[in-house]
């Protein structure tokens, strides 16, 4: 976090805030679940709300599930009709996560693809209006380079953790710091992209084709 948690948790009371069941998803999740690090909470769920509601999104996919709440979050954006595929590995974490998304009127956008980020690819053939990097941040890069393939004409792309607690900015000291600093580098050379990496949580890089 880069800011005070009282200045966080002001912006948070000042913004769209989910569902009671995203709501109540949050709170288990760090109640109960390990690794509740990686929950993205609710600004950042607020940022991509807003994102797909401005770009009248209809199609999402994520890398990254674990238990469901930015699934959830930003399925509560789409349109009735909209489509939200999210990519894991997990079957624990994400059949907890498929136990909310049923408790809602919206759990029927999101489609489950139980397989690792790279092996799915291949099952994801369409153009998307947003995708979501939030999974193994060794294959970073390759994720971003499919993204930009397969994103619709003024599409976004989101990566997390692309500040990695400050790391980013020193030479790397461990063995996932230099994927994301070369997903980075790949980010800020695109062309045909406007672009901002903004200091949300660990990091938010945002990239709208246009």
């Amino acid at each position: 976090m880069w800011i005070p948690e009282e200045i966080e948790n002001y912006c948070i009371d000042h913004s769209t805030r989910p569902g009671l069941v995203a709501q109540e998803l949050e709170a288990h999740t760090r109640q109960e679940v390990h690794g509740s690090n990686m929950l993205i909470g609710e600004m950042e769920g607020a940022v991509l709300k807003f994102l797909l509601k401005i770009n009248q999104a209809k199609t999402v996919v994520e890398f990254g599930t674990f238990t469901g709440y930015s699934a959830l979050v930003m399925a509560e954006a789409l349109p009735q009709d909209g489509k939200l595929y999210t990519v894991d590995i997990n079957p624990d974490t994400t059949k907890l996560a498929r136990s909310y998304w049923d408790r809602t009127d919206v759990g029927h956008k999101i489609t489950q693809i139980l397989k690792p980020g790279l092996e799915a690819l291949s099952e994801l053939n369409g153009k998307y209006d947003l995708i979501f990097i939030d999974a193994d941040k060794r294959n970073y890069p390759q994720y971003l380079q499919w993204a930009t393939e397969h994103l619709s004409e003024r599409g976004i792309i989101v990566s997390d953790n692309t500040l990695w607690k400050g790391k980013v900015v020193h030479p790397a000291e461990d063995t996932q710091t230099p994927f994301i600093q070369e997903h980075n580098t790949l980010a800020k050379n695109l062309e045909g992209f406007t672009k901002v990496l903004l200091p949300i949580r660990d990091g938010m890089y945002l990239l709208y084709r246009g």
